[in-house]
Formats: structure tokens, C-alpha cells, sequence
């Protein structure tokens, strides 16, 4: 004897916000025959509304577009201030196609009308779908932003530890080498001029060679940042920036260093060095201003310059690996980077980040 198994319908936890209990029941019924145990809370007032948003525990938000006192958008704004994933439908009479456009271009889920009322299951298993799979791209996201933080640390980690064997072993064999040198050329007859010019010209070459090995590894990991911190090493690079290229670059500060984590400094640090290269490349300017402070519980590092300035499609639209690995450096810190300006009035970096995770960050 075989035993057929019905499967359970699916629990569907329903906010409605609705002044009709009549189409409550309606729509509840039709879903229902569609396959869902329904469980639903009805509300018409902005306080309910908000009550019940701030408490959760639903899967969908169904709303009439025409309420007393106010509309389905001015819900949809509230709930998504605290919550982006929920699907949020329309169930209305009626719906003007510009005001309809209005409603998907500020992210209703959907809209149903009362004339269709048998399109609602279709449209609220949809909506889950689409539901699932955001929350599915935003571990994904998580995840990979997670591996992006580890392989940064990593990626630090062996820079010091290359900086450090360039500096120490290379450094020390050169100036080995050129103590060797400095012997063989006191110890040369005076007669022997061509030897002691390819003495000195080696010894030369052993000094180009230590400034050279000096300047590998600071460029690999700035030892500066390590031993004095963030700020020091942002009034270091704005001076070498400034001596390499010629512009201007004064910097301001009032952060204490001891609030930041190292691997937030790290992060801010190089975050500025970027911007300086950008700078460097693409604005054709004569000055920049740096500053770097805490304030309201967040550090702030601005950087802005006098040239000629990016539009906002070259900051929405750009590929450029600097700039998507400068977002994703504030983001890891839980941070926002802002790149504002206009056409002949120069360009200004933001990055914020709160000072507790900059200062809890490993």
C-alpha cells in the first residue's frame, strides 16, 4: 500500500496596509488557492505601519496606492529605511501609467490591480524569488568582501616582510660592499689612476644602489607608517608627492593616532596614495589640500585639488581598477568614499569611516 504525501503550503507572513477589510479578504483567499498558508497583519495608519515595520517578522508588504491621509510610495519610503530586501506590491483599482512608472523607478516590487485580483499570488511568488536571490547576491557579496579584506592583509603583510629583507639583507650587503670599496681605494698606489677612478666609479654605483634599495622598500611598505602613524605618513607622502611633481600639497590634522588600528591605517594610507597618483595623472592641477580628522565619531580623510575637475559620469561609469579598489578598501572598513566635482573647479575625495570599527578593525 503507498502513501501520497500533500506538501504543506508555504507560510506567507503578510504585512497589509489597507482601509478595507473587504479586500484583505479577497486578496488573502486568492492566495491561498495559490499555494500559501497566510498569515496577515492589517494596518491603515502610518503609526501602525511603522510599528509593525520596526518589529518585522514578515516575508511581503502589500499596500493600496490611495490611503486616508496618505499613499503606498510614502510607505514604501519607510520601509525602506530599515529594510531593502522585502518585497513591497501595490494592490490598487486603479493606476495612472505615469504614476505607475513613478512607483518601479523608486522600487515598488510590483503592482497589482483589484480588476486582476488573480494575478497576486503569481506576482507574490515572484517577488520571494527575486527576494531569495538578492539575499543570496548579498552573501555572495559578504563573502567576497571578506576574501577581498583577508587577501589586502595578506598582501600588506608580505610587503612588510619584503620591505624588510630589501632594507636589511640588501642594505646591509651593500654597505658591506662599499666599505670593501672605500678599503681597496685607500689601499691603491696614487700611481694607478685608472683603478682608482673604477674604484670611485664603483663606489658611486654602490651608493645609487643603496638609495635605490632604500627607496624599494619604502615604496613596498613606509616605514614611517609603522613607526610614527597614519598621520606622520600622510605629512610624509604629501612631501615627497609634492616634491616629485611640483604641486602644492598642505596637509591638516587633528586625529590621534592612537584611535586607529593598523590595518585601518593601512587602508586610509593607501587610499591616499591613490588619490595622489590620480592626481598626478588625470587633473592638471597646481595645488592640493589635504585633511584628515575625526569628527562625530568617524575619521575623515579630504583630499581636494584645483584642476580640472571630473564630471559625475567619469566617477559613475569608471572601470578604472584604482578607483573600484579605493571603494572597496572604505567599504571593507564599513566606510563610504565620496568623489564629487565639476568641470574647471577641481575634484574632492571623501572617505569617512567610524572611528569604532577603524579603531576594533584586525
Amino acid at each position: 500500500m503507498s502513501t501520497t504525501f500533500t506538501p504543506r503550503p508555504a507560510l506567507l507572513r503578510v504585512l497589509w496596509l489597507e482601509d478595507e477589510p473587504a479586500h484583505v479578504e479577497m486578496g488573502a483567499s486568492i492566495l491561498q488557492r495559490g499555494g500559501f498558508n497566510v498569515q496577515v497583519e492589517v494596518v491603515a495608519t502610518r503609526d501602525a505601519f511603522e510599528q509593525h515595520v520596526q518589529a518585522g517578522g514578515f516575508d511581503v508588504v502589500i499596500a493600496d496606492f490611495e490611503l486616508p491621509s496618505w499613499n503606498g510610495l510614502e510607505a514604501l519610503e519607510l520601509l525602506r529605511k530599515s529594510d531593502v530586501h522585502t518585497p513591497f506590491i501595490l494592490l490598487t483599482g486603479r493606476l495612472p501609467e505615469e504614476t505607475a512608472l513613478e512607483c518601479i523607478e523608486k522600487g515598488v516590487t510590483d503592482y497589482v490591480l483589484k480588476d486582476h485580483l488573480a494575478r497576486l499570488a503569481i506576482s507574490v511568488r515572484l517577488a520571494l524569488m527575486n527576494r531569495n536571490a538578492q539575499r543570496r547576491i548579498s552573501r555572495s557579496r559578504e563573502q567576497l568582501r571578506t576574501l577581498a579584506a583577508r587577501l589586502q592583509s595578506i598582501r600588506e603583510e608580505e610587503r612588510s616582510r619584503i620591505a624588510r629583507e630589501v632594507h636589511d639583507v640588501l642594505g646591509q650587503a651593500l654597505t658591506g660592499i662599499k666599505m670593501d670599496a672605500a678599503w681597496i681605494l685607500a689601499k691603491l698606489p696614487e700611481g694607478q689612476t685608472k683603478l682608482v677612478a673604477r674604484a670611485k666609479s664603483m663606489s658611486s654605483l654602490i651608493d645609487s644602489m643603496v638609495q635605490m634599495v632604500r627607496r624599494i622598500a619604502t615604496d613596498l611598505r613606509p616605514g614611517i607608517l609603522d613607526n610614527l602613524g597614519l598621520v606622520a605618513a600622510v605629512e610624509w607622502q604629501a612631501s615627497e608627492f609634492q616634491s616629485r611633481t611640483g604641486i602644492t600639497c598642505q596637509v591638516s590634522s587633528n586625529l590621534r593616532d592612537a584611535s586607529l588600528a593598523s590595518d585601518s591605517a593601512t587602508a586610509v594610507f593607501r587610499i591616499f596614495q591613490e588619490t595622489l597618483t590620480n592626481v598626478a595623472r588625470h587633473a592638471q592641477a597646481t595645488a592640493v589640500t589635504v585633511s584628515i580628522c575625526e569628527q562625530q565619531d568617524r575619521v575623515v580623510l579630504q583630499v581636494a585639488d584645483n584642476g580640472r575637475g571630473i564630471d559625475l559620469g567619469e566617477v559613475t561609469q569608471s572601470k578604472s581598477v584604482g578607483l573600484i579598489g579605493m571603494r572597496e578598501r572604505a567599504a571593507i572598513l564599513g566606510g563610504d568614499l565620496v568623489i564629487s566635482g565639476a568641470p574647471g573647479q577641481g575634484t574632492t575625495v571623501v572617505l569617512s569611516i567610524p572611528l569604532k570599527l577603524a579603531a576594533q578593525a584586525a
